[in-house]
């Protein structure tokens, strides 16, 4: 067997394994739950900083960043190319991630679909350790290891969360993006890419590092690019349909929601950075 079948059927093992501990999870209180570890691109199915729970709300999400438009203005040169790519994404959303999303909430319960997001957390372990280290947080460093020795053990791969339900270890929410920012890198300017969505030339850059802090990546040769785009396909698709709805309230109540979103993820993008 081809290592790229071997790591598909890995994948249908997993979350084979999610639907049978579904049951289990659906106990769980709505707040202990966690959404996908989402890169640091905002996807349009969802503005950054909402990704930090499955519950997360609009109302908090525009409590904490203002209104659009309420911040300094944004120096945003390529405005003609990134709202263009804003527009394709919407409409990428709308008529495929959504749809799409919805078919696979409807064949996965949502304990399932939280636990396999609980796994693409802890999958992706190195960024947030490697993140830590570059700031000198060691305490950090410390807590993703343990989280991630625990989760992947007690916790079934990381489809259950034991270290912080029985070991109070929480995520560590490092990057390499924020790293930069701890750095004294400034954001540069914002960008817009295809599918990935909203970001900075600073996080953008970091984005392209922590592709190498994933096994999978084929330079490694462990698993073909076909393999490695599934995965992660796999956990953007997963992470969308815990969160439909969101950014149709977005559209509905932002006067500019390009705007609304891109000032907002460099809001938050600053607050992590100084956190």
């Amino acid at each position: 067997m081809r290592i790229g079948q071997a790591a598909r059927l890995v994948s249908l093992t997993a979350l084979a394994v999610s639907l049978c501990c579904a049951a289990a999870s659906a106990a769980e209180p709505a707040k202990s739950r966690r959404a996908s570890g989402a890169p640091i691109m905002s996807a349009p199915a969802v503005p950054m900083g909402a990704e930090e729970g499955s519950d997360a709300s609009f109302e908090e999400f525009e409590g904490e960043f203002g209104k659009p438009g309420a911040g300094k203005k944004v120096f945003d040169p390529l405005s003609g190319y990134n709202r263009a790519m804003f527009h394709f994404n919407d409409k990428f959303y709308l008529w495929v991630a959504k749809p799409l999303s919805i078919g696979y909430g409807i064949l996965i319960p949502e304990p399932g679909r939280v636990a396999v997001a609980r796994a693409y957390t802890n999958f992706a372990f190195p960024v947030r350790f490697v993140g830590a280290g570059m700031q000198g947080k060691f305490k950090s460093m410390g807590v993703e290891l343990g989280r991630f020795l625990v989760n992947s053990t007690l916790g079934l791969g990381g489809f259950f969360d034991p270290a912080e339900a029985w070991f109070g270890m929480k995520l560590q929410d490092e990057d390499l993006g924020q790293a930069f920012g701890k750095w004294g890198m400034g954001t540069g300017i914002p960008v817009v890419l295809p599918i990935l969505g909203q970001t900075n030339l600073r996080d953008g850059i970091g984005f392209a590092g922590q592709s190498f802090l994933t096994p999978l990546n084929p330079v490694y040769g462990i698993a073909d690019g076909m393999t490695n785009m599934s995965v992660v396909a796999g956990g953007q698709f997963n992470f969308i349909s815990l969160h439909i709805g969101e950014y149709e309230k977005i559209k509905k109540d932002a006067l500019d929601p390009y705007t609304f979103i891109r000032d907002a993820h460099l809001q938050n993008r600053a607050k992590r950075v100084k956190e």
